[in-house]
């Protein structure tokens, strides 16, 4: 038996990490059962820990010694079989700390010496050190910035890395990365450049594209450390010594609206940097970082109606568009980027808002070349976009064009596939989704909004940790959710904060968007077990649950609906605060209106109360936390809320007698109601899909609720609801040619009520991708059901012949699958090494299972 996929903090050997205690992970091959492991550790030649060998079956442990800044360790796993037999050790696995306290931040905060505007736009800054290393056995770089910076050592840049620090709440945290930069450094004469712009801390952000979110002064920071044979450490540093201008090709570049460059300029650096007193928290990102994937060529080229060239790329993406032209000095190539097109030419109406009369984001590069060849790709912008419309008098072939998906270093773990054309596209599809609004924080859409909502990343999340090893960038959301909890305990609707509109601020604390600091943490522990992201936060939970009582039984304001006095549980109706409710029904179920904006909702939000307050009592449960006052005070209004809801649906605006789908799926997801209502909320759920011809009618919150609904009522009403070709559906996406997830069902053609023009939902939008969860976890039933063990419950039906897929766990990889015959069903399974699983079919039959291949 042997240890493989050795991991450290959910990452492959990584460096410059801050967990001062890190995890280390593993998946075993090569036997039915792990017996026992033994870890042995080394640095700087010398064996710092060794466990010795430890009889047990967990593929994990804790790294016990105290680690020190900047210590590389080099670390292997062995790993005896259920007969007590003696593998061979692992490859060696490495993880290298980063700096872990304040004394070890050397350098000095720079800054372009100018003073900055709030009203004007600014060229990239250019900054530039020379330097002589002699003997340099090591060299490590440590950068941040506010704003973005690309490094380069000697004209190579640093790392593949892009757009990096990543985006933060820069109030309260900025990341930094850490580069092995030893291969670039010469004996000699070294020179180190850099670029700053302003990305996500003083450009273009929120859905009006406002500016200065956290600063008017963009600013870095660098220090790079070179080791000589005796580890003696030689530093260069940024402070005020740096050779400064802004006079380089970059002439402006914003994330959202574009770059402006001209290829003739070259930074003059005769000016010096200005060292700025800052005071940052700096902290590792701990995270997988941004980079380029997949390339796609366009497709097709045509000509339209208003004579420029139009690109179609076979993918809608988030990424970066990029081209190779020869030119004479001063011509000129403008792109616009853009998700579709109307009557022939490029629209940009559904990623735009308008934000004092300007339209915002821009997605625009304006090239001004030099004589000869000229290879362009984006630095600090990135656009969502299927179409390019390029406008020059360059001659080129479309195959001089081309598009780099640029996003966090996700990597893919599950695979799916049935005998459904349009269902196997719809995955593939909520994939390209994922990837798409994963660039350092899991946001709506990449063009309009790109901001961190959080009742997106929680209804997403348990598709996106099947599609994906998801552990390592959701903690790096969490941290960014409960960096903007407010005193009296209330999480935010977005993280990090996007300088959003005013409106909005009165939304945080709105269910199922808030809620997402409960719910992340505990699919977290769930799917990876991470024990120890719920007692990080488990009294921000509580003290969140403190925030959701606080609201029970209080009157909202205008806006709210009548209170219901007469009910026995009216001290628990949660019937004030603003919430966003469902959100985004079908337009002929729920119009969205401007006053949704502004009333609290009283059956989602109690309804949410208790369903959350719940979450809260199981995460002190899996804590074995002491039972207690608070405790016993969230248990006491948990079913407080529940009672006042069963109480609610019988008033007449709240009936479960309705064709709303989502009234009806949320009470019966959540348990909420009595047997009696729950009969009858069954059957009219039944009749409700069938007065809407089985087609969607839910929204945000109750679309991934909806088919785990139905499969308990009779799995064929969830595979006829899953199967609906038209509008609403999920298929009905694909069916029309959509290489992504809208926003709305209806795709670009819904009329807003909240905005001044039609067609403003994105194409690229992964909520209702959240259904691919239930492929993986019922059609084909794969689970987690907690350390080294799955169930397996496969649940055929509908007209699919087939259906199987594979997940690369953190326990390992497993698979299930199905085929219908003449005679019924057959069904293939892996269990993985090491783990065992329960098997459940349809027709009852139940085997434990240990590793292995099996057929039924």
């Amino acid at each position: 038996m042997k240890a493989i996929r050795l991991r450290t903090e959910y990452l492959k050997d990584p460096i410059g990490i801050d967990i001062e205690r890190p995890r280390l992970f593993w998946n075993a091959e090569g036997g039915i059962k792990q017996s026992a492991y033994r870890i042995v550790a080394a640095s700087d030649g010398r064996t710092v820990w060794d466990s010795g060998k430890v009889a047990a079956s967990a593929m994990r442990a804790e790294f016990p010694p105290k680690l020190s800044s900047r210590q590389r360790v080099i670390w292997q796993v062995k790993l005896w079989d259920e007969q007590g037999a003696e593998g061979e050790w692992s490859q060696e696995a490495f993880f290298e700390m980063g700096l872990l306290s304040p004394a070890d931040f050397k350098a000095q905060w720079i800054a372009g010496n100018y003073r900055a505007d709030k009203k004007r736009r600014y060229p990239v800054d250019c900054f530039k050190k020379q330097f002589t290393a002699l003997g340099v056995k090591r060299a490590r770089l440590y950068a941040s910035a506010c704003g973005l910076y690309e490094v380069k050592l000697n004209g190579v840049r640093v790392s593949d890395a892009l757009l990096t620090p990543g985006s933060t709440d820069y109030r309260k945290r900025i990341q930094y990365e850490a580069y092995d930069v030893t291969a670039l450094i010469k004996g000699g004469v070294n020179v180190m450049t850099a670029e700053l712009a302003d990305g996500w801390y003083r450009g273009s952000n929120g859905p009006q594209g406002r500016r200065n979110a956290f600063g008017r002064e963009t600013k870095l920071f660098l220090q790079l450390e070179l080791y000589d044979a005796a580890g003696h450490i030689t530093r260069v540093v940024t402070d005020g010594s740096w050779a400064w201008s802004c006079d380089g090709p970059l002439t402006f570049a914003d994330l959202r609206d574009g770059e402006r460059v001209d290829a003739r300029k070259r930074a003059s650096y005769q000016g010096r940097a200005k060292a700025v007193k800052f005071t940052a928290n700096l902290t590792a990102s701990d995270n997988v970082l941004v980079k380029a994937h997949e390339r796609f060529f366009p497709e097709k080229m045509s000509v339209t109606p208003s004579g420029k060239k139009l690109l179609k790329f076979p993918q809608n993406l988030s990424g970066f568009l990029c081209f190779r032209l020869n030119a004479r000095a001063g011509q000129r190539i403008r792109i616009r980027l853009g998700e579709m097109t109307e009557n022939g030419e490029l629209t940009q109406k559904n990623i735009q808002n308008m934000h004092r009369g300007r339209p915002t984001p821009l997605q625009e590069i304006d090239y001004i070349c030099r004589d000869g060849n000229n290879e362009y790709t984006p630095k600090f912008f990135f656009a969502g976009f299927q179409y390019a419309e390029v406008d020059t008098d360059i001659p080129f072939d479309k195959d001089d064009f081309w598009a780099d998906a640029v996003y966090s270093d996700l990597e893919e773990t599950a695979s799916f596939a049935c005998s459904h054309p349009l269902i196997n596209k719809f995955f593939e599809n909520t994939r390209w989704s994922l990837k798409s609004n994963s660039t350092d924080v899991p946001t709506d859409c990449p063009t309009r909004e790109r901001m961190g909502w959080t009742g997106d990343s929680e209804v997403f999340f348990n598709t996106a940790a099947y599609m994906t090893d998801y552990a390592a960038f959701a903690r790096k959301h969490v941290r960014d959710i409960f960096d903007r909890r407010l005193k009296n305990g209330k999480l935010p609707q977005i993280a990090p904060w996007s300088n959003e509109d005013f409106i909005l601020y009165g939304l945080n604390g709105s269910v199922g968007w808030s809620c997402a600091g409960v719910y992340i943490p505990l699919y977290l522990y769930r799917r990876y077990g991470d024990e120890r992201i719920l007692e990080e936060y488990y009294e921000d939970m509580l003290d969140y649950a403190d925030f959701m009582i606080r609201r029970a039984g209080r009157w909202g304001g205008v806006y709210a609906k009548p209170i219901f006095l007469s009910l026995k549980n009216a001290g628990y109706l949660v019937n004030c605060g603003r919430s966003y409710g469902e959100w985004a029904e079908p337009a002929d179920v729920k119009p969205i209106m401007w006053y949704d904006f502004m009333t609290p909702k009283p059956e989602e939000s109690t309804a949410y109360t208790y369903f959350t307050l719940q979450r809260v009592l199981e995460v002190a449960a899996i804590l074995k936390k002491p039972k207690s006052k608070r405790l016993a005070r969230i248990k006491k209004y948990s079913e407080g809320a529940r009672n006042a809801y069963r109480e609610l649906v019988t008033k007449k605006g709240y009936s479960l007698d309705t064709d709303r789908q989502s009234k009806l799926v949320r009470p019966l997801y959540m348990g909420l109601l009595t047997k009696e209502q729950e009969e009858f909320a069954k059957k009219r759920l039944i009749r409700a899909l069938e007065n809407y011809g089985w087609r969607l009618g839910t929204g945000f919150l109750s679309t991934p609720f909806i088919l785990f609904v139905l499969e308990k009522i009779g799995i064929e009403y969830a595979y006829r609801l899953l199967e609906n070709e038209e509008l609403p559906g999920w298929l009905y996406m694909p069916k029309h040619g959509a290489t992504t997830i809208w926003e709305a069902w209806e795709g670009n053609a819904r009329e807003s009520a909240i905005g001044a023009q039609s067609g403003i939902a994105s194409l690229n939008h992964y909520s209702k991708g959240a259904v691919c969860e239930w492929l993986m976890s019922e059609m084909c039933g794969i689970r987690v059901a907690g350390e080294n063990k799955f169930t397996l419950a496969p649940k055929p039906g509908g007209t699919l012949t087939f259906a199987r897929a594979e997940y690369q766990s953190i326990y390992g990889k497993v698979s299930c699958g199905w085929q219908k015959g003449e005679n019924g069903y057959a069904y293939t399974v892996t269990v993985p090494c090491n783990t065992a699983a329960e098997l459940i079919l349809p027709d009852g039959r139940r085997e434990t299972l240990s590793a292995g291949e099996y057929t039924f």
